[in-house]
């Protein structure tokens, strides 16, 4: 790789972190659990990266910059399970909220009211 390759590199780098941080920082609050809980597909293509710069590395260097990018990548995928497990959580019915059917009281509509 000689320098012009490692600059365009590195600005697009940079570029692309300051795209997600101006992107990210738009999102308001209660959108941001959501949609980083459906975002798990690209974490996945983070380690599917991560993998193909481990099979062009050939130095320790690139093996530990591509180790750590699949740890990463890796911590991003089962984070977004555990953010998405949280949340379908607070929407489940609890056991002791939910009664039997035989102790729930009969409604009877045919029941005149008393006046």
């Amino acid at each position: 790789m000689n320098n012009l390759d490692l600059l365009t590199a590195i600005t697009i780098f940079v570029l692309s972190v300051l795209v997600g941080i101006e992107v990210i920082s738009k999102v308001p609050a209660t959108l941001h659990t959501p949609l980083m809980s459906g975002s798990n597909s690209v974490h996945g293509i983070v380690v599917i990266g991560a993998m193909l710069i481990a099979a062009e590395a050939h130095t320790w260097l690139g093996y530990t910059l591509a180790f750590v990018a699949m740890v990463f990548g890796a911590m991003n995928v089962v984070g977004g399970y555990v953010v998405t497990d949280r949340m379908l959580e607070m929407f489940r019915a609890r056991p002791a909220d939910r009664k039997p059917a035989a102790e729930q009281p009969a409604i009877d509509t045919h029941e005149k009211a008393e006046v």
